[in-house]
């Protein structure tokens, strides 16, 4: 592939050579030299982006932050548990921390009204209940309150202020959340890193392609998962492979989020590794 270019410059130095002798020629050889060259120059570029077009693929063995549209993302495929290096983005003790916060919940604890049981949820994932600041600065009102910002990711400190660059379809291109991450983030779960309730959509895929794999490099530590055979009455808490880590019944206070919402939740995952858990209850 390379050998094209290597001979057209070749070639090309040789022409230089015998016209530049000519450089006292008459007007009209000049001319010529002017357009051989032109030419020339035209068939070693051709040439290079033939030897790019063919040239075997680079592989790239750093960090990745984000996955290409359409593109795999990591991960093994096939629904086992995956070795921690394949998301780099993961604070892991932080993870781990969070896992075992949901685990510890009791049933009188997420059986209270919703109200109550959401700040149990944001203590599980390691985050506060802020709702007296703007959105983008840390306001968390909306963390496990729709259909889509159910996932407690936990992400390492030079992976919160990744952006969304068009590969997390659904998404806000850019999807700035670091600033929020870092005024939202509960210190004392874990260590290092920081918090967020990312979206869902896309982690019906294996693997999954939603913000927290895709955006931010991450595993979560869980996900709500409302369960169809409740009536959406009931969620699932489920780590990041899709196991069961607790089951809540919420009293509906006036705030709990529309059927509509719990309903599209499960929509969301189904046929993935995080309806598994649900679809047999």
């Amino acid at each position: 592939q390379s050998s094209w270019f290597v001979i057209c410059m070749r070639v090309r130095a040789r022409i230089t050579r015998s016209l530049s002798r000519a450089s006292g020629a008459p007007s009209h050889t000049n001319h010529l030299r002017r357009r051989v060259l032109l030419s020339l120059g035209a068939y070693t570029f051709g040439g290079t982006l033939l030897s790019r077009a063919f040239a075997a693929p680079v592989v790239n063995t750093g960090q990745a932050c984000s996955v290409s549209a359409g593109a795999a993302a990591p991960g093994n495929g096939n629904g086992a548990p995956m070795a921690s290096s394949d998301y780099l983005g993961t604070a892991e003790a932080r993870r781990l921390a969070g896992m075992e916060r949901a685990k510890s919940l009791t049933k009188d604890q997420l059986s209270a009204p919703w109200t109550e049981v959401r700040r149990s949820l944001l203590w599980a994932a390691g985050l506060k209940d802020m709702t007296d600041v703007p959105p983008g600065l840390g306001n968390t009102s909306h963390c496990f309150n729709d259909f889509n910002h159910c996932d407690a990711t936990t992400m390492a400190d030079n992976s919160a202020f990744n952006e969304n660059d068009g590969s997390v379809k659904g998404i806000a291109l850019g999807n700035r959340l670091g600033k929020g991450i870092v005024a939202a983030s509960d210190t004392t779960m874990g260590a290092g890193g920081g918090s967020w309730c990312t979206c869902i959509l896309g982690a019906n895929y294996e693997p999954p392609r939603d913000v927290a794999h895709v955006q931010f490099n991450s595993k979560i530590a869980w996900k709500l998962v409302w369960i169809p055979s409740s009536n959406f009455t009931s969620f699932a808490l489920v780590d990041d492979d899709g196991s069961l880590l607790n089951v809540g019944t919420p009293a509906d206070d006036g705030y709990l989020p529309p059927v509509g919402e719990r309903r599209r939740n499960y929509e969301a995952v189904k046929g993935g590794r995080y309806s598994r858990e649900v679809d047999s209850m």
